[in-house]
């Protein structure tokens, strides 16, 4: 290591979940290593995302709380909700976890740098704010994403996205929400649980595309119980200002619908505009992202990139994996390759998905013999409070190795299940090993491993066998 010719031995740009764990375990061994942050410190998950709209989804679950507890014997009056006092109270939590995030930093010995900083050529990194330029032996790319403003649709910016979605001054009567994807339908859950007329408008067949489609009809049926309504297969071709303040959004059929908000959850796209990648010729996809190696190293030989910006898999904590897969690889010479096979995931709807592994349409064009062992029922805790709502428990198993390739919940803290059955699937475990579990009764998860006959059997892509 070159350290006198450089101001540092490692210098990030972007501190969010992804560069923060790099810069702090990059520092722990010796090294001299800066972050440069241009936003708040904490990135997308802490500021803008998973953090405070989990925040929001339990906000939202006490109106259905209140209305179940009746059938339990309680009564209540005068239950209000007050917006701006969740609002107040969110921002004041997603302050003290950036200071967590900052104070850790320091206490690793990073400099934390509050400024925007772009590549300038070589190992030279400039900053904005200051006009310094430093420079540095290696440099990681971490700068995350940022909603799509979707510019090809005429009133884009009339409309909202995830990030104004956080900082609303008052609920919306009404809101459409474009997307079917997690943050359009965990938004839809919340707008919808506290009150307001939600709409969600997909230009797919069918929400939540590359799950499993058993869970995403089930959602899109449980969501219009709920009043959700939901319009697949169109988009809107204008959005306009109405003279009382509201929006229209006028099909592509000519038809029209009024909202007081429109939501725009059409992806994301890679923070990597103005970076300065073109000085270093570093190479990107048609989408902007960072192409990387199995190692996230760039095409230039002293520059890595890891998170939302490489899109690989967007989900912090595999920015995060690939953080200290990083640091693995660079300081402590042990190549490491981000291991993204069943990795779990959440989608917090309302009622929410937990998941791991593969989907049954991914594993019909991959395995010749499967057994899919699925259960639908009405949990519980829903009985006594007369709620209609069910859930759902899926297997996907390779039949002939009888091993699980995949595992899907629908309900009530699926999320938590997802995170042990990812423990359980990502070790190979088989559907024996499930049989021979003891169930935990009486408790939902052990539908998991009381679900003795497949209700399908299928060879090369074909149902021979149905329950």
């Amino acid at each position: 290591m070159n350290a006198r010719r450089h101001d540092y031995d490692l210098f990030v740009i972007g501190a969010g979940s992804g560069g923060v764990r790099a810069a702090r375990l990059a520092a722990q061994t010796g090294a001299r290593v800066a972050v440069a942050e241009e936003s708040r410190v904490g990135g997308t998950c802490v500021i803008r995302g998973c953090v405070p709209k989990k925040l929001l989804v339990y906000a939202s679950q006490f109106g259905e709380a209140f209305q179940d507890s009746i059938g339990y014997g309680w009564s209540y009056d005068d239950a209000r909700f007050d917006w701006p006092t969740l609002i107040a109270h969110k921002d004041r939590e997603i302050a003290r976890l950036e200071g967590l995030y900052r104070a850790n930093l320091e206490k690793a010995g990073v400099e934390l740098i509050d400024e925007r900083a772009v590549l300038a050529g070589g190992h030279d990194i400039h900053l904005q704010g200051s006009g310094r330029t430093v420079s540095a032996e290696r440099i990681l790319i971490a700068t995350g994403g940022r909603p799509n403003p979707h510019q090809a649709l005429e009133g884009h910016e009339l409309c909202i996205t995830s990030d104004e979605a956080f900082h609303l001054e008052k609920l919306p009567e009404k809101i459409v929400i474009a997307g079917g994807g997690y943050i359009a339908v965990e938004f839809a859950g919340i707008f919808a649980s506290m009150g307001v007329e939600t709409t969600i408008l997909y230009r797919g067949k069918e929400i939540l595309q590359r799950f499993d489609m058993d869970l995403r009809r089930l959602l899109h049926a449980e969501y219009e119980n709920k009043g959700i309504h939901i319009r697949c297969q169109d988009v809107f071709g204008r959005v306009e200002r109405l003279d009382n303040g509201w929006l229209r959004g006028t099909f592509l059929g000519g038809d029209c619908y009024d909202a007081e908000q429109i939501m725009l959850a059409v992806g994301r796209l890679p923070n990597t505009a103005g970076l300065g990648l073109e000085k270093l010729g570093i190479e990107t996809d048609k989408r902007g992202s960072i192409c990387v190696d199995d190692y996230s190293r760039t095409n230039v030989e002293h520059v890595w990139a890891i998170g939302d910006v490489t899109d690989r898999m967007q989900l912090t904590p595999v920015a995060i994996h690939e953080a200290m897969c990083f640091v693995d690889t660079v300081f402590h010479d042990r190549p490491t390759r981000p291991d993204y096979d069943f990795v779990p995931t959440a989608v917090f709807s309302q009622p929410e998905i937990g998941t791991v592994g593969m989907t049954e349409d991914e594993a019909r064009k991959k395995v010749d013999h499967l057994a899919i062992y699925k259960t639908v029922f009405r949990p519980m805790k829903n009985t006594l409070a007369g709620r209609s709502e069910r859930m759902l428990m899926k297997l996907v198993v390779d039949a002939d190795t009888d091993k699980v390739l995949g595992a899907h919940v629908l309900g009530p803290d699926a999320g938590e299940t997802a995170q042990l059955l990812g423990i359980s699937v990502k070790m190979g475990a088989t559907k024996a090993d499930f049989d021979r579990t003891m169930a935990v009764h009486p408790t939902a998860a052990e539908e998991l491993v009381t679900m003795y006959k497949p209700t399908a059997v299928i060879r090369r892509g074909e149902v021979v066998e149905a329950a």
